[in-house]
């Protein structure tokens, strides 16, 4: 079964449609040049909402160790996630899971970029663009190795339209939505959150029903 991430949430009633919808882990923006920005205290708020099972995420652009400890300290049971420069050693430090992005283009060596982060729980696959983040932008999903060796979160412009064909293509272990499923940045849409997740349900029943390669 592929997993959800619906990242960018700021307001009560999109964090109640995102679980209602089906989703697996909800994403609080701790970076605050983001437009979908929260501070700590209100990504605890909005993640005391969670019911069990649904998983806070906290993503983080080269935060310094104070601001990580703030955020952990804010919400102690989240999976964090590394969205900006940072070493292995800065996402060690934190001392707690976490997910590494790796912002794909042409050139870009992902498995070099694996073999230096092997503590991560998993590689999220953004598409590269100016700053940080994906921007709601695609990225060439055949630039994605088959032997990565980790758990791969397909990123990068997805939407109810795009994501059955994402995960038949790269088969991923989880697939995370921002842009894809708002109204407005920060704003999330509670039609297009279902409609993401009955698409996803939909691939991996496709997927099942797809006899095995010789």
């Amino acid at each position: 079964m592929t997993r959800i991430k619906i990242c960018g949430l700021t307001r009560e009633v999109d964090v109640d449609a995102a679980v209602a919808a089906g989703a697996d882990a909800l994403g609080f923006v701790l970076y605050a040049k983001s437009a979908r920005a929260v501070t700590p205290d209100r990504a605890a708020a909005l993640a005391q909402r969670l019911p069990p099972f649904v998983t806070p995420v906290l993503l983080f652009v080269n935060a310094t160790a104070s601001e990580v400890a703030q955020g952990v300290h804010a919400v102690p049971h989240a999976l964090l996630q590394f969205h900006g420069d940072e070493s292995p050693e800065d996402c060690a430090a934190a001392a707690r899971p976490y997910l590494r992005a790796a912002r794909m283009g042409p050139g870009f060596d992902l498995l070099d970029f694996a073999s230096r982060y092997p503590q991560a729980q998993g590689l999220l696959l953004d598409a590269h663009v100016e700053g940080y983040g994906g921007a709601g932008k695609v990225f060439d999903w055949s630039l994605i190795p088959a032997n990565v060796g980790c758990p791969l979160v397909l990123s990068g412009g997805l939407n109810p339209a795009n994501v059955i064909d994402g995960i038949t293509r790269v088969r991923p272990w989880a697939v995370d939505v921002s842009t894809g499923v708002e109204q407005a940045k920060g704003i999330k849409d509670a039609g297009l959150m279902r409609e993401f997740c009955e698409a996803v349900r939909e691939a991996d029943e496709r997927l099942a029903c797809t006899p095995p390669s010789p």
